[in-house]
């Protein structure tokens, strides 16, 4: 499960509505008949138009300045795995969104309890991604992309001169490059804009900075996890406890669905890799057999180039550690392996 919080943010300030992002998040009901659709939905109705979603989360704003985000955006990715465990079903994705939303509530830290009735929030799913530039299959087909735009650069100007060039040798050229890139999908090289296989749904949720009552904010930008201060010569509670709220929603979709994790899928793991790599590969190679196949399986599924690593973790070379450590690296920070 990959999720990421990120403020709404435009230019120097966060005086804009949100309209442009909710028109963006449209995009994939363009030419698709009503009833094929996505609708907006929050924690108690499945459908809610775009209008009303900028009113609410455009009016929830009291108090706020130029300087504060109006709200914030969550992305919510399950894996590949994930997303076949539950057959890709969009009523299982509401459901968790739901849930987890529950967590989300419970992640901040105030003098009263927050609970998923004080969060206005509208999410938007959406079944297509497509390549983008970051991606590594884009950036491993680079080299070729580039030769083939040369190849056809040299293949216009001869058409459009009395140069004297084999065009026909130059797309035969272009033809077995196309063919030699690393990365196909469908027989074709993949290219920046086209559509990724297989299931790719996941859930954008705009959360407004205020609460459903317009009285106070929640920030989940708090650098504080659990704080106080004093206001108005109070003493006041404050924060947001990230990881708290991660680790909670992985373990909500796999008690809600019984989803088995493997290690390298798990908050923990990916943790353990930034703050102990060395604890991380340990911990790998010395997961029971079953277990340990099913985690190389997923991080060569990710693009990870697997190593002969032995099983002896004294034995675990350091080239060996290095050459995976760089490759879950990426992995993880794309959330290509779920983490």
């Amino acid at each position: 499960m990959y999720i990421t919080i990120t403020k709404q943010q435009s230019g120097t300030n966060y005086k804009g509505s949100v309209r442009d992002f909710v028109n963006y998040l449209e995009k994939e009901n363009e030419d698709k008949s009503v009833e094929l659709q996505e609708n907006f939905f929050n924690q108690y109705n499945d459908k809610v138009s775009s209008e009303e979603v900028i009113a609410e989360i455009d009016g929830n704003t009291s108090k706020l300045s130029k300087k504060d985000p109006k709200f914030y955006s969550m992305v919510v990715s399950p894996s590949s795995r994930e997303l076949n465990h539950i057959k890709n079903n969009p009523k299982h994705l509401r459901k968790y969104v739901r849930e987890i939303m529950k967590d989300y509530a419970d992640a901040f830290y105030r003098d009263q309890k927050i609970t998923v009735d004080n969060i206005k929030y509208y999410a938007k799913m959406e079944h297509e991604r497509t390549y983008k530039g970051k991606d590594k299959k884009i950036q491993e087909n680079q080299p070729y992309a580039t030769k083939i735009l040369q190849l056809k650069n040299e293949i216009r100007n001869i058409q459009g001169s009395n140069s004297i060039g084999n065009v026909k040798n130059l797309e035969k050229e272009i033809v077995r490059l196309e063919k030699e890139a690393p990365h196909q999908q469908q027989g074709r090289r993949i290219v920046r804009g086209m559509q990724k296989e297989g299931y790719q749904s996941h859930i954008h949720i705009i959360v407004s900075r205020k609460d459903n009552s317009n009285s106070f904010s929640l920030s989940p930008g708090s650098k504080y996890k659990q704080s106080e201060t004093i206001l108005n010569g109070k003493k006041v509670k404050q924060g947001f406890h990230r990881e708290k709220f991660y680790k909670s929603a992985e373990k909500r979709f796999d008690t809600t669905f019984g989803y088995n994790r493997n290690f390298v899928e798990s908050y923990k793991a990916k943790n353990m890799f930034i703050k102990n790599p060395k604890k991380f590969f340990a911990t790998l190679v010395g997961l029971p057999t079953n277990e340990k196949q099913m985690a190389f399986k997923l991080l060569h599924k990710a693009g990870v180039n697997i190593p002969n690593i032995p099983t002896n973790k004294v034995q675990l070379a350091y080239k060996a550690f290095m050459k995976l450590k760089n490759g879950v690296g990426k992995a993880i920070n794309s959330g290509s392996i779920g983490i």
